[in-house]
């Protein structure tokens, strides 16, 4: 006989009959519920994940990890401070830069950031180079006094490549005829785009050695820094501090970041819990599946009983049926959600072309895409908890059914 004797029988209740081999509709309406449930759950954290990535890419691809600054105008002995700073080895990249608001003047005014670079150390330290729309980050050439332009401020300056701009420092001059703004011409010489409002609409670049010029400084303002990991910024920046002296002072991205991402990690958690709750819903509806299955099968039951099958035994038999058809949920929901997440962005391009509909307008959103980021740990932690679910949803039915008595069963046989 097959052995063990539970799986045997729970197998065979699986396959119900009713005059035909296909399983019972409620066994297929839990199977459904639980793989609709699976393939939602890893979708929707997929996107999350998608979504989460963009962000990080867009705001911290410019942003610095970490940034060394000096207690003065300019950071004292720099060319030091990035040796020091080299020699930790959780740090990838440093690259000095210059860093003042001013006010630039095209056919119209805006202000802006004006940070000062060198376009040789600059890639080591942030993606814009990534992010060209027209010219290069490299024809930033020391005296020459050329401007690289986010996309949106040189739309609102009224400029292109080509054109020249005059930056007005806020700082002012004293002359014969009186205090005037300091103000130098620059070509502009190349324009970004970020895909971020704060970047695309307010920063402008220069070569640091023109900066230095304009805003009459001998040296940089700070250093910036990429490290290995962005998460350990904060000891990575203490260690750091304490390595290069009372001189300095270091800062890392999440004293001005840290809120929103920490939003956005807050709003993943949320949403895996309620889908989560859908799961254990359609996990649920297993007691029902097996709670009918036990009314049906109570002749059943009690013929086992009475040939010598014990309470625990009767209870294994009805939660391997219950285990088994929650397992084919999920399987075949994980299934259906990594396809839908490794595909999701490419099916969302269809749907828009063939049906002519925007899900995230490029006019509105700087995320106009549909992105899916699937993560291997996500899909195992969803499986598990499905399956934790499935697990218990057995338990009650499983007791029902051993607590049947023989006799009350039988009495109308």
């Amino acid at each position: 006989m097959f052995r063990p004797l539970e799986v045997f029988i729970g197998l065979r209740y699986t396959r119900a009959k009713r005059r035909n081999h296909f399983i019972s509709f409620i066994s297929l309406v839990s199977i459904i519920g639980i793989a609709v449930g699976v393939t939602a759950l890893i979708t929707v954290i997929s996107v999350m994940n998608g979504f989460d990535k963009e962000l990080k890419d867009r705001i911290l691809g410019m942003v610095a990890h970490a940034t060394i600054e000096g207690i003065d105008d300019t950071v004292r002995d720099w060319p030091q401070a990035i040796k020091t700073a080299d020699a930790s080895r959780r740090v990838l990249g440093a690259a000095p830069y210059v860093e003042r608001q001013a006010m630039l003047q095209g056919v119209r005014v805006s202000g802006a950031v004006v940070r000062g670079v060198v376009p040789d150390l600059e890639p080591k330290v942030s993606d814009v180079d990534r992010h060209m729309r027209q010219g290069k980050l490299d024809d930033l050439s020391a005296g020459k006094f050329g401007i690289v332009l986010g996309s949106e401020l040189a739309m609102m300056l009224g400029v292109h490549v080509g054109d020249y701009v005059t930056v007005f420092a806020p700082e002012f001059s004293a002359t014969p005829i009186g205090a005037i703004p300091r103000m130098k011409r620059f070509s502009v010489v190349g324009i970004f785009e970020i895909g971020m409002q704060e970047y695309d609409s307010g920063l402008a670049l220069v070569n640091m050695q023109d900066a230095q010029v304009l805003y009459r400084l001998d040296g940089p303002t700070g250093i910036r820094l990429r490290l290995d990991d962005m998460f350990q910024a904060y000891p990575v920046a203490r260690e750091l501090a304490q390595n290069l002296g009372q001189f300095y002072r270091v800062s890392d991205w999440m004293q001005g970041h840290s809120n929103f991402f920490k939003a956005v990690a807050m709003e993943k958690k949320v949403m895996f819990l309620i889908l989560s709750l859908i799961v254990a819903v359609a996990a649920f509806n297993l007691v029902s599946t097996l709670v009918m299955l036990v009314t049906d099968k109570e002749t059943d039951i009690a013929i086992l009983r009475t040939l010598g099958q014990s309470p625990g035994s009767i209870m294994g038999t009805f939660m391997v049926q219950g285990v088994l058809v929650g397992t084919l949920g999920i399987a075949l929901g994980l299934i259906f959600g990594v396809l839908l997440a490794l595909n999701l962005p490419a099916l969302a391009h269809w749907i828009e072309r063939t049906f002519h509909v925007t899900f995230l307008s490029p006019d509105i959103y700087y995320i106009s895409d549909v992105p899916s980021d699937l993560h291997g740990a996500d899909v195992v932690w969803i499986a598990v908890t499905a399956f934790v679910f499935c697990a218990l949803a057995t338990l009650y039915p499983a007791w029902r059914a051993a607590k049947t008595d023989p006799a009350a069963a039988l009495r109308h046989e």
